[in-house]
Parts: C-alpha cells; sequence; structure tokens
C-alpha cells in the first residue's frame, strides 16, 4: 500500500510538472506573438504617420512668448439683459 500511494504520489508530481511547464512554454510563445503584433503595429503608424505633409513637433520660444504677450482677453461684444 505504500509502494503504491509513492508512485501514485510522485506521478501526479511528475504530471505536475510537466504540465506547468507545457503551459509556461505556451504562454510565453503567446506573450511573444502579441508583442510582435503590437510592435508590428506601432511599425505601421509610424509609416503612416511619415508620409503625412505637416508635421509640428516644435514651436521656437520666441514665437511662444510673442504669441502670449498678444494675447490680451479676446473680444468683447456688448448685450443687452432681457427683462421679462
Amino acid at each position: 500500500m505504500f509502494k503504491f500511494l509513492l508512485i501514485f504520489l510522485g506521478v501526479g508530481w511528475l504530471l505536475g510538472q510537466l504540465i506547468r511547464y507545457f503551459l509556461r512554454s505556451k504562454l510565453a510563445q503567446f506573450a511573444k506573438q502579441v508583442n510582435e503584433a503590437a510592435m508590428e503595429q506601432q511599425r505601421a503608424q509610424k509609416r503612416a504617420q511619415s508620409k503625412s505633409d505637416v508635421n509640428v513637433d516644435f514651436v521656437p520660444r520666441d514665437q511662444a512668448e510673442k504669441r502670449r504677450k498678444d494675447l490680451e482677453g479676446g473680444e468683447y461684444i456688448d448685450y443687452e439683459e432681457v427683462k421679462e
């Protein structure tokens, strides 16, 4: 009886280790595929973005300060209150 129990536990432990190994390898393979798909999508977006005509990444400091100085609050429009 003891021998049977020992063999049964040994086989169970071995099967658990094998299942864990295969699950980890399949999960790693799946993660690699997902990562490659995401990288390909990013490359495609960058290629599409680089084909556009205008892309402004930087506004020179002197122009930015000039724009701030010219801004005084916008246009004001007269209005009349409506009495009911």
